[in-house]
């Protein structure tokens, strides 16, 4: 919690924080180490980047973005996968093996190719990186929400709803919503791990955020070719996709074991 506390402080915070301008280098500050190295400066805690850029400020505004294209994804994965699966798990009949051969289909689908067609296309953005695993999220969701949608479609107090004519939309936003709240709040929550996974995934092969956007994938991809001269350029922000990936996995699972009462019981 205290990481994910501190990457949510960084990401709303980064203008105040960063000691440079993301985006503004100086070619004779190129390839700077971290200050307690032979030749570093306390101008530069973590060194700088090909550029003369500030790695420190990169990685701050890089959470910004992380976090932004998360909370996106998961925004539109809510919206779309979460009516979705519940709908296919409250009709079910043919209606829920149509939606979810649909699912199947977005979920077969190869979108690392999507996404490098739409940067061949397009160009590499923002814009593309919320589409393509928005596209990869919500399907996820949705199968989840139908699980557990009819899991419920049979209790006592759903059955008796129906029984005194209760409209079938009141009934999934009264009655059955609530009761999968908590394991969309889970799920959610672990997929923020796996959206920033994704999003720095893309734009480390060129297909995400564009340069001279501060990614934390791009910003490894920049250090690839020189992990022996200039081994801070990857490192400092793998591992802070490292450690913000694992921090909202296992803020996940203690969510699980606290909201699921058969886990919470043990």
């Amino acid at each position: 919690m205290l990481v994910i506390s501190a990457v949510l402080l960084t990401a709303v915070g980064a203008p105040l924080l960063s000691p440079h301008v993301p985006t503004r280098g100086d070619l004779d500050r190129s390839l700077l180490p971290p200050f307690w190295a032979s030749g570093g400066s306390l101008d530069h805690p973590l060194g700088t980047d090909l550029y003369g850029r500030d790695q420190l400020s990169r990685i701050f505004y890089g959470a910004r973005i992380s976090l932004w294209v998360a909370a996106l994804v998961i925004s539109v994965s809510i919206v779309v996968g979460t009516p979705v699966g519940m709908i296919a798990g409250y009709v079910g009949g043919w209606f829920d093996a149509i939606l979810m051969r649909m699912v199947d289909l977005v979920l077969a689908f190869p979108l690392i190719l999507l996404a490098i067609m739409l940067a061949v296309v397009f160009g590499p953005s923002f814009a593309n990186v919320v589409v393509v695993v928005s596209l990869l999220i919500w399907p996820r969701l949705a199968r989840l929400i139908r699980a557990e949608t009819l899991s419920l479609r049979h209790n006592d107090f759903v059955v008796y709803a129906e029984v005194v004519g209760i409209p079938v939309w009141r009934i999934m936003i009264r009655h059955l919503f609530p009761n999968v709240l908590p394991t969309l709040i889970v799920m959610t929550t672990l997929e923020i791990g796996h959206v920033i996974l994704i999003e720095s995934s893309l734009s480390f092969l060129g297909a995400g955020i564009p340069p001279p956007y501060p990614s934390w994938g791009l910003m490894v991809a920049d250090g690839r070719g020189r992990i022996v001269t200039g081994w801070w350029l990857s490192l400092f922000p793998g591992l802070a996709i490292l450690v913000t990936v694992l921090a909202f996995t296992l803020f996940g699972d203690w969510l699980r074991e606290r909201l699921d009462p058969r886990l919470r019981d043990r």
